[in-house]
């Protein structure tokens, strides 16, 4: 809670109302979430199958036999962390912050602040990325899919998730704590989210208090810690985990199947479309309304890279091959999902940073009593939030190549085979000698609540999104924003929402 004195110190702010069922929901979300990451490690696995067996017959489960099927660590909870690998992460951030400083960059400010003034930020994650993914591309060159950056990823992957939970959640109590230092008028434009400082510890910590914290480091200088874990650690690490689980494929089947591939070359796109856009983050409701707290620090650093990553992980242990009418099919759906999702996106930065653009000049929009124009016609008369339908619709070029998901994981005793002896999954040594055989079986459908679990998730999440888009509107328009949806009625499907 607010000490009088706290409550004196900071600017003044309209608070919003509690979002996500306000404490009890904070809790259950800072609590489910985490569970969620471990629950779909352990249930979908390279040892008995995706899910588990007892995750199909429950009436004859047991404890033993639970633990033996998800790879229970033998030394219990404890071993579901490594102070190696937890030391090696930080490394791995350490790099990020070092890139961040040391190379060159844009330099930009962003919106102006409700204290007036405006922040500064340095642009150059595109950079930063492709000088860590070029040593792990030599790393690869020398070493192929037993290149170390690969075998430690995949040997150590609950260990990583706990080393970047507890990252994320250390973060979320650092600015928790140093959220009750920021002093009106101060000199570093620090501020209080509207949103974040309810009184209530639970939400406060998990909404985030302030809205751009910033730490200054020695020789590195100044980072804002939300712009620095929203596009660095975290999507480069969605990117690093695919690729570790395309060389692990390739380890155990002595190929590459082209639906793995299809979806690391997509989520890289996707990866790399955010990173070379960088300073589009500058308009996102992330950096200009959120404060930063557990919400976005678990968001940026564990969902986002260990949730989105789930499909490459399953297909490095059961490889689909679509063939050509099933590689032309996805590829139609991610192309009209980006070309929706880019376009839209254009379409509104043009006509904010410069209207007469003849690409846009055309477009009808209504001005509203501030001065702000607003589209009506293009792709935001079509739709309040067309960006989002291409969004929803690349979501499901993710999933669409793990097909009709879920594998058992059969062990026996080795046997000497040729490759072209192999059906559906056995993992094989350079030799030849068959290690394990992965079949469909019983499991086949099951597998999907793992590999279309993102589709669930995101259009959760891309609804409640638009949802606090409209609530945003709505407070900064005024009767404006009625006036506006009379024009564009729907949200983001034109009939359907």
């Amino acid at each position: 809670m607010m000490s009088n004195s706290s409550r004196k110190s900071v600017p003044p702010a309209k608070t919003h109302n509690y979002e996500f069922l306000g404490p009890p929901g904070a809790l259950a979300i800072s609590i489910g979430a985490p569970f969620v990451c471990y629950l779909a490690a352990f249930l979908c696995n390279d040892i008995s199958g995706c899910p588990i067996p007892s995750a199909l017959h429950p009436r004859s489960i047991s404890l033993a036999k639970l633990k033996e099927e998800v790879a229970w660590p033998r030394d219990g909870i404890w071993g579901l962390a490594s102070l190696r690998v937890t030391g090696l992460v930080l490394a791995y951030y350490l790099s990020s912050l070092v890139l961040q400083a040391a190379l060159p960059g844009l330099v930009q400010p962003g919106v102006k602040l409700r204290s007036g003034g405006r922040l500064e930020y340095k642009f150059n994650a595109f950079s930063s990325a492709i000088t860590i993914l070029f040593f792990a591309g030599i790393g690869t060159y020398l070493k192929g899919p037993d290149f170390a950056l690969w075998t430690f990823i995949w040997d150590n992957y609950i260990q990583l998730i706990t080393a970047n939970l507890g990252i994320a959640f250390a973060l979320s109590c650092f600015v928790y704590y140093r959220s009750f230092s920021v002093k009106a008028g101060n000199k570093d434009k620090r501020e209080l989210a509207a949103g974040g400082h309810s009184g209530n510890l639970i939400y406060d910590w998990f909404i985030g208090r302030e809205l751009n914290p910033r730490i200054t480091f020695p020789v590195i200088g100044a980072i804002d810690i939300k712009a620095f874990c929203e596009l660095r650690p975290g999507m480069l690490g969605w990117v690093l985990l695919n690729l570790a689980f395309v060389a692990h494929q390739y380890k155990m089947y002595d190929f590459v199947s082209d639906s793995i591939i299809l979806i690391t070359v997509f989520q890289s796109a996707y990866v790399f479309d955010a990173l070379w856009m960088e300073p589009a983050i500058l308009s996102t409701m992330d950096i200009t309304t959120d404060g930063f707290g557990f919400m976005l620090a678990f968001g940026d650093l564990v969902w986002l890279p260990f949730i989105y990553s789930l499909q490459a992980r399953y297909l490095a242990i059961y490889p689909v091959q679509l063939g050509i009418p099933g590689v032309a099919g996805v590829l139609t759906v991610q192309a009209l999902g980006y070309w929706i999702f880019r376009s839209a996106n254009n379409e509104k930065n043009r006509f904010r940073t410069n209207p007469k653009d003849p690409r846009i000049a055309h477009l009808q929009y209504m001005e509203t009593s501030s001065g702000s124009r607003l589209l009506t016609s293009g792709w935001w008369g079509f739709a309040r939030h067309p960006n989002y339908l291409g969004d929803w619709i690349m979501a499901w070029s993710y999933c669409l190549p793990t097909g009709i998901a879920g594998y058992v994981v059969k062990h026996g005793s080795p046997v000497m085979m040729s490759l072209g002896d192999l059906t559906d999954g056995e993992g094989t040594s350079s030799e030849g000698l068959v290690k394990q055989q992965v079949l469909q079986g019983e499991a086949r459908g099951w597998g999907m609540l793992i590999t279309y679990f993102y589709l669930l998730y995101f259009t959760v999440l891309l609804i409640h999104r638009e949802m606090r888009d409209e609530e945003a509107c709505k407070r900064k328009y005024g009767e404006d924003w009625k006036k506006y949806q009379e024009k564009v009625r729907w949200r983001i499907l034109p009939g359907i929402y």
